[in-house]
């Protein structure tokens, strides 16, 4: 399916880090009107280092609210791309009785990375850059 989705849900672990991250970048990418959204299996609260990442691509997501799937219980998506195993089969299992497409990219999760500021800043900074080259490619006739 590589038609453009009138709705998309990008989810992972926690919806902390990458899936907040990939919403962001995809509304900058997508038309308006598409609903794009995200959320974790677990519940969490954004990433001070996902936040900084993004204001530096001049994109503000400190105000972002992490969301459950759960919390979607009423909700559907024509396309939900998971960005973490365990994400992934979620996704499949919210998929199940609904006519929704589900993508999996295996996106590294760069909260593992240890060090110094500027080596996990670094770490971040390949997440989201990684994301936009993959939303570039999957969404490839946009803005």
């Amino acid at each position: 399916m590589n038609r453009t989705p009138r709705s998309l849900l990008f989810a992972c672990t926690r919806n902390a880090v990458r899936s907040p991250m990939a919403e962001a970048l995809a509304r900058q990418r997508l038309e308006p009107g598409t609903v794009i959204a995200s959320a974790g299996v677990e519940p969490g609260t954004v990433n001070p280092f996902a936040v900084a990442v993004m204001d530096e691509a001049g994109i503000d997501i400190h105000n972002h609210l992490a969301m459950t799937f759960e919390e979607l219980s009423g909700s559907s998506f024509d396309l939900v791309i998971a960005l973490s195993a365990i994400a992934f089969r979620e996704a499949m299992a919210y998929a199940a009785s609904r006519p929704i497409a589900v993508e999996h990219w295996d996106v590294v999760d760069p909260t593992s990375n240890e060090g110094s500021r500027e080596q996990r800043l670094i770490a971040f900074r390949s997440v989201r850059d990684d994301l936009e080259a993959r939303i570039r490619k999957r969404f490839p006739n946009h803005v």
